[in-house]
């Protein structure tokens, strides 16, 4: 049987900007260098074009009210405007990330969360990304209900899981892929321990993936690790995804230029499902 072709993703913005010294205040994180640095982020951008990724994920991941202020939708617009210029003829994502903390699926605001996650699918629907990627939400309900709104807008909907309650993972993606998403991930979870979450991926029938981000500095994988032996250590591992059928591989925090080419050069495509 013929396997089908790997998709390159990206790597992340946040940290990378982080490493090339851009200050990332909370709430606003990744969202504060659309207007500080907008040459960095664009730089960020076009290094991931030079690896050999093909899917570009704007910088829109803090591009919310309640973490930028009244100017949100601007940013989030000028966010798009940075990723396609920089990625010209290539696939543009628009990020939707939870409306608080990655890692507190406890401070979710869980359904009461789908007027925030709509107002945003629309305003990347009509600055025209090609897709929205529900991404890194670590509540069952929140991550579902921003599927649902990305899925309202028309636009292709790829959904990432972030799973921080053990157990939830493979129903969290049946309900997601039955409320749109036509491709499921699971990232920012340490690539030393991703490939048992992506087996629970297969069998769904949508393309399914990862990206990864750099465990803990001493598996030496990404941060301040020597980049070329940090890729090739990363490749290794995404080896053992795309072995359990994944389809879609990119990076996430700790990681950065030199993985994507790493995985480029061993799995690249310019196809995309």
């Amino acid at each position: 049987m013929t396997r089908a072709p790997v998709v390159v993703l990206d790597g992340p913005m946040g940290t990378e900007l982080a490493r090339r010294g851009v200050d990332l205040p909370a709430p606003a994180w990744s969202a504060v260098a659309i207007d500080a640095a907008p040459t960095l982020v664009a730089a960020v951008h076009r290094d991931y074009v030079a690896a050999g990724a093909t899917v570009h994920t704007a910088n829109t991941f803090r591009t919310r009210r309640r973490s930028v202020g009244d100017r949100w939708a601007e940013l989030a617009r000028g966010a798009v405007r940075i990723a396609r210029e920089s990625a010209p003829s290539m696939r543009v994502a628009g990020s939707m990330g939870p409306l608080e903390d990655c890692y507190r699926p406890d401070l979710s605001p869980r359904e009461a969360a789908r007027g925030e996650h709509r107002e945003l699918a629309r305003v990347l629907a009509a600055a025209g990304v090609d897709l929205l990627l529900c991404e890194t939400i670590p509540d069952e309900t929140e991550v579902l209900v921003a599927v649902e709104e990305a899925a309202r807008t028309g636009v292709e909907t790829w959904v990432s899981l972030h799973p921080m309650r053990p157990g939830t993972l493979r129903a969290s993606a049946r309900a997601c892929v039955d409320a749109g998403a036509r491709a499921v991930l699971v990232n920012c979870v340490a690539a030393s321990r991703t490939l048992p979450l992506v087996e629970q991926l297969a069998g769904l029938g949508v393309p399914f993936g990862a990206y990864a981000n750099a465990g803990e500095a001493a598996e030496g994988i990404g941060w301040d690790a020597d980049p070329a032996a940090g890729a090739r250590a990363y490749e290794a591992l995404a080896e053992a995804w795309v072995a359990a059928g994944a389809t879609l591989v990119g990076g996430c925090c700790g990681t950065g230029p030199a993985h994507v080419a790493r995985l480029a050069a061993r799995f690249g495509s310019k196809k995309s499902p």
